[in-house]
């Protein structure tokens, strides 16, 4: 399942030092603006201590997590709708991700120069959401002139759904709101409206770039971009990413986790960002365990039983039976799946049953 998150931000804002960290790709990170023109893509391991926890029950031959793709694209500059800069790189590369990492600078430092001259978080995050406006408008005003004249005057439904959903999107977007602002009542307006694939309509999360200091609580200027954001419905991470890049370096797990104590966090910002870029996603994970392998499959969060079947190999769903499911919980309470099967806690599910997140699931199929 190749879903992607895009890396975006202005110029020198730490992007691609955070993205070499979560990759441990060579993304140039230098002090100029566009030092980053190719989407580098990382494919970045999700993880997952419930894994670790299963192996030491089960000793299998091998341990295998899920992944998610990061995109690292070329920093955005004011014009970038009107081809500015790398504008139209930029917009072309974000469009074909699936959920937006927004990267904003929140740290002060007079030897990282700033591509507008001074530190503003909440004038950067702006910048680039007015690029997208701008360029979300352009596409809604020229389909709006494709349906407008079936809308109103042809008795085509389809063409009147989809101008409705044209009309509220044009009003939100002239007002300087993102489409994600929208929401539709309808399974149709909703289907409708996915299909325009805006680029504000993606599901965003921001991460505050802070000094080493401010990595536990923050500071003002992430104070400013949550009062900025209330109303979005996004997440905020707070991540420094220098001080991650030091950590990175590290060799040990042990000396890491012994840099993350003095700096006062338990989890690092690299994991903790991975683990919110996976559920940005809308993703969750169910879990195969045997003597061969644990392993971690990604489905989309409300699939059923058949179709996280299918994720494995696609004779699993159309051959579906039932799904034996364990609880993750469950199974580390009994130590084994024997156990499970012994205390009656192992559940039998048909294709109606919604797979949870960390369920431990083996498939029965006749093909």
């Amino acid at each position: 399942m190749s879903l992607q998150c895009g890396i975006v931000g202005l110029p020198n804002v730490g992007k691609s030092t955070l993205f070499n960290c979560l990759s441990n790709a060579k993304a140039q990170a230098a002090n100029f603006p566009f030092c980053t023109i190719e989407p580098n893509v990382g494919v970045i391991t999700v993880p997952d201590e419930r894994l670790t926890k299963l192996a030491e029950l089960v000793h299998p031959g091998r341990i295998v997590p899920t992944t998610v793709e990061i995109v690292d694209i070329a920093g955005l500059v004011k014009g970038a709708s009107k081809g500015e800069g790398l504008g139209n790189k930029f917009l072309a590369n974000i469009r074909e991700t699936d959920a937006i990492i927004h990267v904003l600078r929140c740290f002060d430092d007079e030897n990282v120069t700033h591509v507008d001259g001074s530190v503003n978080p909440v004038r950067d995050k702006e910048i680039i959401d007015t690029e997208l406006q701008i360029k979300d408008l352009e596409t809604i005003e020229s389909r709006i002139q494709k349906v407008q004249k079936q809308a109103q005057t042809g008795g085509d439904k389809v063409a009147k759904l989809m101008y409705d959903v044209l009309v509220r999107y044009k009003e939100a977007l002239e007002q300087g709101k993102s489409a994600r602002t929208v929401s539709f009542d309808t399974k149709d307006e909703q289907r409708a409206a996915h299909e325009l694939f805006l680029l504000t309509a993606k599901p965003v999360m921001y991460v505050c770039n802070v000094d080493e200091g401010s990595a536990v609580n923050g500071n003002a200027y992430v104070e400013a971009v949550r009062e900025a954001v209330k109303e979005e419905n996004a997440e905020i991470l707070i991540v420094a990413a220098k001080t991650e890049a030091d950590i990175a370096e590290l060799e040990t797990y042990e000396d890491r986790q012994l840099f993350l104590a003095e700096v006062g966090l338990e989890e690092s910002g690299v994991s903790r960002l991975i683990k919110s870029a996976y559920k940005l996603l809308n993703l969750e994970t169910f879990i195969t365990a045997g003597e061969m392998e644990v392993k971690a499959w990604t489905f989309h969060k409300g699939w059923k039983a058949p179709q996280c079947a299918g994720v494995i190999h696609t004779d699993f769903e159309k051959g579906f039976i039932r799904a034996e499911v364990i609880k993750y919980e469950d199974y580390l309470k009994y130590g084994s799946e024997a156990a499970v099967r012994e205390a009656g806690k192992l559940g039998v599910e048909g294709k109606e049953y919604v797979v949870q997140d960390g369920d431990i699931m083996h498939f029965r199929f006749n093909v």
